[in-house]
């Protein structure tokens, strides 16, 4: 492991979702000994530092100054959660999203706010969100709020799918679940099959009594191993006759986390984890924490 593997990467655009992002990145560096590197990528430059425009100069030395004053408030800010932190800064000419994913190679996790733009020095949040959880190495965290008031007593939440990056995410859960001392409810969430023939699509209608003591069984299956290596969280499973990213937004409302894979298939049920974390990052109530699957030899 590097010594950047020991490191927190949080994006910064000087708006109130990146400042959120940043007390929650160094609250997470504080309670777990890691150091912080704040970042901020100058778009702004990035696209017309080689055009020909009166002014553009001025205009970029501008721009330089505003990305300097995000970074030094975002500092000032983490210090101000834990003064001890190691805190970094790094600010680079090219997209934020470019950055953050390079950054990611070598993190222990990139930190996001769900919303927020920059003014002169480019939108980084917002449009940094989906590319960078699709392609970073490392985990991702967007921090969604509700108004400010993510509960602190609340259970962390996984969801649950039967795919290997659903088992990593599983893993991550437990994890933060007995790091944090609360319970971890694990969402697994059956819908119905559809099969396609020669007028249309259909759907196979088992009967949800019949299926449901296999699916239980199934679910209970993908969390024992886990459970035996947190003997100290208490797990509370929820199997549910619905879409995926229905029943984790609704969990969302009073979990302090949901942990999501990227993106994965479960079984013949095909719940697709990259649309479901696709629409948490979006829409969910507290910080989602997005586990990219494991990289390949």
């Amino acid at each position: 492991m590097t010594a950047w593997a020991r490191t927190m990467v949080v994006g910064t655009d000087g708006s109130p979702g990146a400042q959120e992002a940043v007390r929650w990145a160094a609250t997470m560096a504080s309670e777990r000994n890691r150091d912080l590197l704040i970042a901020h990528g100058m778009e702004f430059i990035l696209r017309f530092h080689d055009l020909d425009i009166a002014g553009i100069n001025e205009v970029g030395t501008l721009a330089q100054h505003v990305a300097e004053s995000y970074v030094a408030e975002a500092r000032e800010l983490a210090l101000s959660v834990d003064s001890s932190l190691t805190v970094t800064t790094e600010i680079v000419p090219e997209s934020a999203a470019a950055l953050l994913v390079d950054l990611s190679r070598n993190a222990r996790m990139v930190v996001l706010g769900g919303s927020g733009m920059g003014a002169l020095s480019g939108i980084l949040v917002g449009s940094a969100v989906a590319p960078v959880v699709s392609q970073a190495h490392c985990p991702v965290a967007v921090v969604r709020d509700r108004d400010g008031t993510v509960p602190v007593e609340g259970p962390v939440v996984v969801g649950v799918d039967g795919s290997p990056n659903s088992e990593q995410a599983i893993g991550v859960a437990f994890e933060e679940a007995s790091f944090r001392g609360v319970p971890l409810v694990a969402v697994y969430a059956w819908s119905d099959i559809t099969y396609e023939y020669m007028y249309g699509t259909a759907k196979l209608m088992p009967q949800w009594e019949a299926i449901e003591p296999a699916e239980q069984r199934l679910l209970a299956e993908r969390l024992a191993g886990w459970q035996g290596d947190h003997p100290d969280v208490r797990v509370r499973r929820r199997l549910v006759r619905n879409n995926p990213r229905h029943a984790l937004l609704e969990e969302s409302a009073q979990a302090q986390l949901v942990v999501v894979g990227s993106r994965g298939r479960g079984g013949f049920k095909g719940l697709l984890l990259g649309s479901t974390s696709q629409a948490l990052v979006r829409q969910a109530q507290c910080p989602v924490l997005v586990v990219r699957p494991e990289p390949t030899a």
